[in-house]
């Protein structure tokens, strides 16, 4: 598998640099573009999940402890926490969104059935992997419903409640900039909140945290060390990624906002990371101070992180619902949140029965990177090496998406 992984990624930076090398001017326009600021909003919290919110406090310490881990000693715990969420792998979002927004109009490999069928299986099972995610790890978000490690009912409802608002928001397009746009601002006064109150309880000062906002220069001068695999766990980062990666390419290329394909690697690399990097400072700031996160904040956190699950599931929802001629118009609204509530639960299930497991989906991603590559050489070469602009039924009209379905 490390094999595969460390293939795959070395392709996917290669066809990032080609991309840049062959199209670097042109402007990229999505089927229903959206205004920029839109487009970063939804791609930010569709591209992201609980994880980003939680995960880091759980990690630092593993990060720090290079006795156990001496693969992390190159850097510090926060470089090493903004490496495996930030920057260099949001290029593989900028890949994706980029061929299904300019190439594969014209090369369709995504039409072929058994292409087709693959895809739909990567975007289902990543939904409920989603799903699972919240669901194992909320026992130790919300400690005091429970003990702090065993899933309880209420968790389950937590969940069940968000996988069924995802499903509903998903039923209408125009529900996904109010919910992306709503979390982005959500995310901005969490981080605030929480910097405020750093010195309000008298721990440092704005100099101390802009130090600590400076670590993460070791991320980029070390960065050479994220290209491959660092260990297992960075490996099942990666896959992650991979499995992520050609969904949230579909989706995004449809809002793209006419910006040319330099200004979207910026929005889609450089502009995401900024966030994460001060949502990550401020954690960290947190766990170097051993500051206690309040009740309330925990509550706040929480909010946040279940907002981007919704708005990760509207997106994947969404996406293979299209793909599968399952939609809203087509089923009925309410046959088709029945339908979705019910096969999104009972995966999130089966991922909690290690009955399924992201590295595979990663994996088979990664085959569909290849295989697509394969064919445009094989079928489609002329038709790609001509391509000097967006299609040209992708009109520049930011109003189309109050008219799509």
């Amino acid at each position: 598998m490390t094999l595969w992984l460390s293939t795959g990624l070395i392709f996917t930076f290669a066809a990032i640099v080609l991309i840049l090398y062959k199209w670097w001017d042109i402007k990229c326009i999505g089927v229903t573009p959206v205004r920029t600021f839109t487009f970063i909003a939804i791609l930010f919290t569709s591209g992201l999940d609980v994880g980003l919110i939680m995960f880091p406090l759980t990690e630092f310490g593993g990060y720090g402890n290079v006795s156990a881990n001496p693969e992390y000693a190159f850097a510090n715990p926060l470089a090493i926490e903004f490496g495996f969420w930030a920057f260099l792998i949001w290029g593989f979002y900028f890949l994706t969104c980029f061929y299904f927004a300019i190439i594969e109009p014209r090369v369709k490999f995504f039409e072929i059935p058994l292409v087709k069928l693959v895809n739909n299986v990567v975007i289902i099972g990543t939904c409920a992997f989603t799903a699972y995610l919240l669901l194992v790890n909320l026992p130790w978000y919300l400690p005091q419903l429970g003990d702090g490690e065993t899933v309880k009912p209420a968790f389950y409802v937590i969940v069940f409640i968000a996988i069924a608002l995802a499903v509903y928001s998903s039923s209408k397009i125009k529900y996904v900039r109010i919910l992306s746009v709503g979390s982005s601002i959500l995310f901005i006064a969490l981080i605030a909140g929480m910097w405020l109150r750093a010195f309000a309880l008298g721990k440092g000062s704005p100099a101390d945290f802009l130090g600590t906002v400076g670590m993460l220069g070791e991320y980029f001068t070390n960065l050479d060390q994220f290209f491959l695999p660092i260990n297992d766990y960075h490996e099942f980062y990666l896959f992650w990624w991979f499995s992520w990666s050609i969904m949230i390419g579909q989706f995004t290329a449809r809002f793209v906002s006419g910006i040319k394909t330099w200004q979207l690697l910026i929005a889609m690399l450089v502009v995401p990371s900024i966030a994460i990097g001060v949502w990550f400072s401020v954690l960290y700031y947190y766990h170097a101070e051993g500051l206690q996160i309040a009740a309330f904040t925990n509550l706040a956190m929480i909010t946040v992180g279940v907002l981007m699950v919704i708005n990760s599931l509207d997106s994947l929802i969404r996406l293979y619902t299209d793909n599968l001629n399952l939609t809203a118009q087509r089923l009925g609204r309410i046959n088709y949140v029945i339908f979705n509530l019910v096969a999104m639960i009972g995966l999130t299930l089966l991922f909690q029965l290690d009955f399924l497991r992201i590295q595979w989906v990663g994996a088979l991603v990664i085959g569909l990177y290849f295989a697509c590559f394969v064919y445009i050489l094989a079928k489609r070469r002329a038709q790609v090496t001509a391509i000097d602009a967006s299609p040209k039924e992708n009109i520049l009209d930011f109003h189309k998406i109050e008219l799509a379905g």
